[in-house]
């Protein structure tokens, strides 16, 4: 299990390493700073696209929704409308409070065998340490859209003016970038402590959790401690997205690891778990209505088959059944 996490842990520090390095070179910074965020965008969105296609061509012939409620039936037996959905409607409110809140996630448990009994567990942490990842990225990446955008929208300054609802000196903190890295420090804590979430954790479960630390740990040492030149950072985004991009002077080093990093991120996320992010609208364990006793579902796909009546059977094994000595509806 240790290979796993060293493996992972050095993979992200040579990529980190690489591009600090680069970014030191003039020649290199070109590259590392235009050409691979470029490459990265392209990657991730076709990817992406790709990835979303496949799956809404794969065939899903029957309700196979996983439900935790009651599902509908007789009148007189309270239905759970949004955990078992029957309408349209239903699986809307379904959909949206799993996007929204993690409620499949809220309602897990985890078991023990306490003497020779089995306890069941109520396990809140996780889904705080969920929501906490979730939000506090978005609102990272909400904050960051005022690099790349120019008039900054309104939107974009409520979000850092909730962000920063206490502030303690200059800069502002920002509670995002810090309720990040602590979320991912607990979800790389938790495989790394719990026994049977050790035992099925692999590479590709420790390498996204240490690319995303050492994308919030570069982000907030260059925010706190190295105090980057914003408007040069400014003037490179913009340059990015209206595809008139220069490399201008005064760029730290760090901010080549720190892009470089995001854009291994870009490139790793549609061939990762990480897709999950878009598989969740495709998926028929939780997009489907569970109608099954009110409709009857056919599997289109099923061939034609020639079925044999009893009657033809015996008609054509009737005297080998007689010698075998086994009972006849008709003798001759």
């Amino acid at each position: 299990m240790i290979v796993n996490i060293l493996m992972s842990l050095v993979a992200v520090v040579v990529l980190g390493s690489v591009a600090y390095t680069a970014g030191s070179v003039p020649g290199l910074q070109v590259v590392f700073g235009i050409w691979i965020p470029y490459a990265a965008a392209a990657v991730f969105l076709l990817g992406f696209i790709w990835r979303i296609f496949k799956w809404a061509k794969s065939p899903v012939p029957f309700r196979i929704p996983t439900t935790c409620g009651q599902q509908k039936s007789l009148p007189w037996i309270k239905h759970n409308s949004i955990d078992n959905p029957t309408t349209t409607k239903g699986v809307i409110l379904r959909m949206f409070f799993e996007i929204v809140t993690f409620r499949s996630l809220f309602r897990n448990t985890k078991s023990r065998i306490v003497g020779d009994r089995i306890s069941y567990e109520w396990e809140i942490w996780l889904w705080i340490a969920a929501l906490a990842f979730h939000y506090s990225f978005l609102a990272v990446v909400v904050r960051h859209m005022r690099l790349f955008l120019e008039p900054v929208p309104a939107v974009i300054g409520i979000v850092e003016t909730l962000d920063s609802f206490f502030q303690i000196g200059l800069p502002v903190v920002f509670a995002s970038g810090v309720v990040l890295f602590v979320a991912v420090l607990y979800l790389f804590a938790r495989r790394v402590f719990i026994p049977q979430v050790k035992y099925i954790s692999m590479i590709a479960d420790y390498f996204p959790l240490f690319l995303i630390l050492g994308i919030a740990g570069t982000g907030l040492y260059m925010r706190y401690f190295l105090r980057v030149d914003i408007h040069a950072i400014k003037q490179l985004t913009m340059g990015l997205v209206t595809f008139s991009a220069t490399i201008p002077a005064n760029v730290s080093p760090m901010l080549y690891a720190h892009l470089f990093l995001v854009s291994a991120l870009l490139i790793y996320f549609p061939f990762s778990k990480l897709m999950h992010m878009g598989g969740v609208f495709l998926s028929p364990t939780r997009n489907l209505a569970n109608n099954s006793r009110i409709k009857r579902h056919i599997n289109p796909w099923n061939p034609d088959l020639e079925f044999v009546t009893y009657e033809k059977y015996e008609n054509e094994f009737r005297e080998k059944m007689i010698e075998a000595g086994l009972p006849v509806e008709k003798e001759s």
